[in-house]
């Protein structure tokens, strides 16, 4: 028993050093680097177009991208923990761990460390390659005279300038950050890890549309915000569709091997097969809910 205690206590220390580096890593992306400050063409029009407010706001995509399925994770494991069969608890600290707090530490837990793996990839990418976003003029206004036709100075690649404008003072910097889409990337990670968990736990029987409805609703959001990032001038298409693939392939890698979501059905499967016909008609009545029902 002591042994197993110590294990469990280990993994948790490693679990918040694990945390704990990546948080590192972003806070000090965010606070003590700078992006890397790229020069621009005169004759580049995909940078001159006028700054708009965002139509998904920072705030509201990590809302969406993260706090929804964290809740609807807690709210599936509870509701999971509560119908099981299974009522077998763990000990931790010589204290009785109900198994749903279990499932609701590995599956939030391996989300909320996938998420910040995304930020993290997705800061560096911000910082070390420093795109202009295509508000860049508007935002800068750059004290370079772009109104010279000379064929020259139109094709300078020009690096030695100070922005002017200085209403927009704060935004000179987040300005240099468009490659790639921080909104795309967060959002796509959210949504298509927590259509993977829908996969996962939503299997009611009642409606063969209700699951795939879900799914597909979280992937049309994590779209819509991706494209609202075109139109709004905050980022060029490549940049969004390079922050869809980073979410996405987190979202993968972390569900199939990370987190090992399906895992568990599989188990669950086996299990089914290996029962007799009148056992498994019994299972199939008391897992005809919207939530799983595992032994």
């Amino acid at each position: 028993m002591t042994t197993s205690m110590s294990s469990g206590a280990m993994k948790i220390v490693i679990d918040f050093c694990c945390f704990l580096s990546v948080g590192i890593g972003i806070l000090y992306l965010m606070l003590f680097t700078e992006p890397y400050e790229r020069g621009f063409f005169c004759n580049d029009e995909s940078i001159k177009y006028p700054f708009k407010i965002s139509t998904i706001s920072t705030e509201a995509a990590a809302f969406f991208a993260f706090f929804i399925p964290t809740f609807g994770m807690l709210i599936g494991e509870i509701f999971h923990g509560y119908k099981s069969t299974s009522k077998v608890n763990r000990e931790f600290c010589k204290r009785r761990v109900p198994t749903w707090i279990v499932q609701v530490y590995q599956k939030v837990g391996l989300f909320a460390f996938g998420g910040l793996v995304t930020i993290l990839m997705t800061e560096t990418a911000k910082n070390s390659i420093g795109r202009l976003r295509p508000h860049f003029i508007d935002v800068c206004q750059p004290n370079i005279d772009c109104k010279n036709g000379s064929y020259e100075f139109q094709y300078k690649y020009h690096t030695n300038f100070t922005c002017q404008n200085e209403d927009r003072k704060k935004l000179w910097d987040d300005s240099r950050k468009s490659f790639l889409s921080g909104h795309s990337s967060c959002m796509m990670y959210g949504m298509v890890y927590f259509a993977l968990y829908l996969q996962l736990r939503v299997t009611w029987k009642g409606s063969k549309l209700l699951r795939h409805s879900l799914q597909i609703i979280c992937l049309w959001f994590s779209w819509y915000v991706a494209m609202s990032r075109i139109s709004d001038h905050m980022h060029h298409w490549s940049d969004v569709l390079a922050g869809m693939l980073l979410g996405t392939i987190v979202a993968l890698i972390n569900a199939f091997c990370v987190a090992d979501l399906f895992k568990e059905r599989q188990c669950v499967d086996k299990d089914h097969h290996q029962r007799s016909p009148a056992e498994q008609n019994m299972s199939n009545d008391m897992t005809d809910s919207p939530i799983m029902i595992s032994k």
